[in-house]
C-alpha cells in the first residue's frame, strides 16, 4: 500500500472518529483489492489471433502446420492502439488456444510460433504484445487454453506437467497479468500427437486440478484475477452475447456454479445472494460473430455494441470484447471503425452528469462523513444509512427542466454487494412517477429511462442486505 494511501485511511479514520461514526460493518462476502481493481477496468479487449486465422477455423485440430502461421503484417503497438484508442483498459491474448498451438516459443513443444515463418521463426507474438500493452498503459491477460488437441499426453499426469510448466513459463516471462482466462472446452477428438481419437477426462474440472493452477498463478502473479471453470476470481456470464442478467449478484459459490464438471447456467446468470466468495460476472462477446477471422463476417454496429455495453458495465460487470486481427495481423479496418464510433457514442452519452449540478437530499444518513454530498463522483466516498436500516430515498432537483435518458446508481462494493430492490422516480405534473425499476445494482447499473423532462429525480432503496452504502447516483 502507498503513502499516499495510507495517509488517506488515516484521514478519513481521523474525521469518522472525531465525527464519533464508524462505517458500516462489511458484508461476509467483500472484493478483493484485484478485483476492485478489475471492476473498475469495466471494459476490455480479447485478442483471438493464432493458427485458426489461417486455416479458416474456429477450433484446430491440433494437427496443423507451425508453417501455416505466417502474419504478413503484425505490429503489436499498431494492435495495442487500436485497443486503448477504442477506450479498452486491458487485452486478454489467446497465448494457446484449443488446437494447442503457442504463441510464443515455449521450451516445452515444437508446435509453436519458433517453428513458423514469423519473423524466421524468431517472433514472440505473446512477449510482442505483452511489451506493447505495458508500454500504452493497458492491462496485459493471457488465455490459456485446458484442452490440447496437438498434445500427446492430454487425459493424463504427463499433459497436466506439461500444462503447469506451460503456466510457469508464461507467468514467468510475460507477468505479472491482471487476468488469467481458462474456458470449458475439454476434451473430444483430436490429433493428440498422431493418435487421431476421442479423449474425455474426469469431468473436464476435477482433471485439471484447479487449487494447483490457482497456487501457481497465486505463486507467481497474484494480483491475478482468475476466470475459470473452477475456484473463480470472476465468472461466466452463461452466454456469448455480452448479456448479463438484470437480476446479478457478484457472489456465488463455486460447487454451486459448476456441479459435477458442468455448467449450472441459471446460477451462472444470476450469482448468489448467499455465495460463499466474490466471483462477479463478466459478458465474453466477439465484435464479429466468430472468435476468430474469416472473410466473410461482419462487425457489429456501433449501435449493437453500445447495447452491448448497457448489459453488461450498466449491469454491474464487465464487458470482455474480442478482436480479430486478420491474416496481416491487423484488426480489420471496418471493425476499427464500428470500434471507434462506438467510443465516441459512450463518451458523448456519459460525458455530462446531470447531477453534479443539482440539488441532493436524502430520506436519512448515518452521521459525519456518510452524507448525501458523497453520492456525486467520487469514488472513495458513500452515502451511508444507520445500522438496521435498510431502505431509503435520493433525490435530485433542478431548477429548470432536464431532459433525461440514463440514470447510474452505484454501491460502494469495498464493503459488499446489499441493494436488493429499488425504483426510480421522476416527478411530473406535480406527482412522482415510476420510470425505472430493479432488483440488484452492484459496481454500476445503467438504466435507460428513453428521454424523460423533468425537474426531480428520486431513487427509492426499497430493500437491502444490511445499511445502504451508495457510492454515486447520476443522470445523463
Amino acid at each position: 500500500m502507498s503513502g499516499k494511501i495510507k495517509s488517506l485511511i488515516l484521514l478519513v479514520a481521523v474525521v469518522l472518529v472525531a465525527c464519533g461514526v464508524e462505517a458500516p460493518a462489511p458484508m461476509s462476502v467483500v472484493p478483493a483489492e484485484r478485483q476492485l481493481a478489475w471492476h473498475k477496468m469495466e471494459q476490455y479487449a480479447f485478442v483471438h489471433f493464432t493458427i485458426n486465422t489461417f486455416t479458416d477455423k474456429e477450433w484446430g485440430y491440433g494437427d496443423e502446420s507451425p508453417e501455416l502461421f505466417n502474419p504478413t503484417d503484425f505490429d503489436a503497438d499498431a494492435l495495442v492502439k487500436v485497443v486503448k484508442d477504442a477506450g479498452l483498459k486491458g487485452l486478454i491474448l489467446t497465448a494457446k488456444h484449443h488446437d494447442g498451438f503457442c504463441l510464443w516459443p515455449s521450451a516445452y513443444t515444437e508446435h509453436s510460433v519458433k517453428n513458423s515463418p514469423y519473423k524466421g521463426g524468431k517472433g514472440d507474438i505473446v512477449g510482442e504484445v505483452a511489451a506493447a500493452c505495458r508500454k500504452a498503459d493497458i492491462k496485459f491477460g493471457i488465455y490459456l487454453s485446458p484442452w490440447d488437441r496437438n498434445h500427446a499426453g492430454y487425459g493424463t499426469d504427463e499433459y497436466l506437467d506439461y500444462y503447469r510448466k506451460q503456466l510457469r513459463e508464461l507467468l514467468t516471462n510475460y507477468g505479472p497479468v491482471f487476468e488469467m482466462w481458462f474456458d470449458g472446452a475439454n476434451g473430444g477428438d483430436g490429433y493428440y500427437g498422431g493418435a487421431n481419437e476421442v479423449r474425455r477426462v474426469e469431468s473436464g474440472y476435477l482433471y485439471y486440478d484447479w487449487p494447483k493452477v490457482v497456487e501457481i498463478i497465486r505463486e507467481l502473479s497474484p494480483e491475478t484475477v482468475v476466470w475459470s471453470s473452477s475456484l473463480p476470481d470472476a465468472r461466466w456470464c452463461s452466454n456469448e452475447r455480452g448479456v448479463i442478467a438484470e437480476h446479478c449478484w457478484a457472489m456465488a459459490s463455486p460447487e454451486q456454479l459448476y456441479p459435477n464438471g458442468r455448467d449450472h447456467i441459471e446460477t451462472l446468470a444470476h450469482g448468489m445472494e448467499d455465495g460463499n466468495r466474490w466471483a462477479p460476472a463478466e459478458a465474453d462477446v466477439s465484435i464479429r460473430p466468430g472468435w476468430f477471422y474469416h472473410d466473410n463476417q461482419q462487425p457489429k454496429t456501433p449501435e449493437k455494441l453500445f447495447d452491448i455495453y448497457l448489459t453488461s458495465v450498466g449491469r454491474g460487470g464487465t464487458l470482455l470484447l474480442n478482436l480479430a486481427p486478420d491474416r496481416r495481423g491487423r484488426v480489420p479496418e471496418q471493425d476499427i471503425e464500428s470500434l471507434m464510433a462506438w467510443r465516441k457514442m459512450v463518451d458523448q452519452t456519459f460525458a455530462k452528469d446531470l447531477a453534479a449540478n443539482a440539488a441532493i437530499k436524502v430520506s436519512s444518513k448515518r452521521g459525519c462523513g456518510f452524507g448525501a454530498k458523497n453520492m456525486l463522483g467520487d469514488d472513495d466516498k458513500y452515502w451511508a444509512t444507520a445500522d438496521g436500516v435498510i431502505s431509503g430515498d435520493v433525490e435530485l432537483t433542478w431548477s429548470k427542466p432536464q431532459t433525461i435518458s440514463y440514470v447510474m446508481i452505484q454501491e460502494h462494493i469495498a464493503l459488499g454487494q446489499r441493494v436488493r430492490k429499488f425504483e426510480v422516480e421522476a416527478l411530473q405534473n406535480g406527482e412522482w412517477q415510476s420510470i425505472a425499476s430493479g432488483t440488484t445494482v452492484g459496481y454500476k447499473r445503467i438504466l435507460p429511462v428513453k428521454g424523460i423532462s423533468t425537474t426531480a429525480l428520486r431513487v427509492r432503496f426499497i430493500d437491502s442486505r444490511g445499511p445502504l452504502t451508495i457510492a454515486r447516483v447520476a443522470a445523463y
